[in-house]
């Protein structure tokens, strides 16, 4: 059975994804729980307090699965299920992709942990796009930066999908994920090698 803190934090993400940013309270989550805003204060003295355990619980899944990863069993396959199963994280933290900018302009600690995180991001997949160059699954750079630049569109779709889903669609649902992840994950295609191409086929 869960704590008051767990239930507090699944009660906020809820609403949060729910309703959005602006439209959540302390008192609108203390309110939904049923106990009082004194008990819930108890456990989270701001409404900050809630965004940023929760941008560091979703940041301790990816990390769990990126750390996951040894060079002999990185395959086109494991690249392309991380960059799924990571937007499946995503979309069950959905409003922090919502309220993206209006997060990172307010809240001091989580764009700092952010842009640090970028960098160990970008040189985690440098490395897998490494063993799949060694492995001849993806081909040497041509142009400067080419693979980092890679990662970057990787990062901007992974960070505006559902803001993009949210404009275009009446409702954002979990099966949203397979069309966006083919959107994003086909961005790797042009840099297969022939062997590569047909390994994407085959996945």
């Amino acid at each position: 059975m869960k704590n008051t803190k767990e239930r507090i934090l699944d009660t906020a993400l809820g609403l949060f994804n729910e309703n959005g940013l602006s439209q959540v309270t302390l008192r609108s989550i203390a309110k939904k729980m049923e106990i009082s805003q004194g008990n819930l204060n108890y456990h989270f003295k701001k409404r900050e307090d809630i965004i940023e355990t929760l941008y560091f619980n979703l940041v301790k899944h990816i990390d769990l699965k990126m750390s996951n990863n040894k060079e002999e069993e990185v395959s086109l396959k494991l690249l392309l299920n991380l960059s799924t199963s990571i937007m499946s994280d995503f979309y069950e933290y959905r409003f922090f992709l919502l309220d993206f900018v209006q997060i990172m302009r307010e809240n001091k600690i989580i764009k700092t942990h952010y842009l640090e995180l970028s960098k160990i991001r970008e040189s985690q997949f440098l490395g897998l796009f490494a063993v799949l160059i060694k492995k001849g699954i993806m081909r040497k750079e041509i142009l400067h930066n080419e693979y980092a630049f890679l990662y970057r569109r990787f990062q901007i779709l992974g960070d505006f999908w559902i803001s993009s889903a949210q404009l275009t669609h009446k409702h954002i649902s979990k099966e949203m994920i397979k069309e966006y992840a083919d959107i994003i994950n086909q961005s790797i295609y042009p840099y297969l090698t022939e062997k590569g191409k047909v390994a994407y086929l085959n996945v």
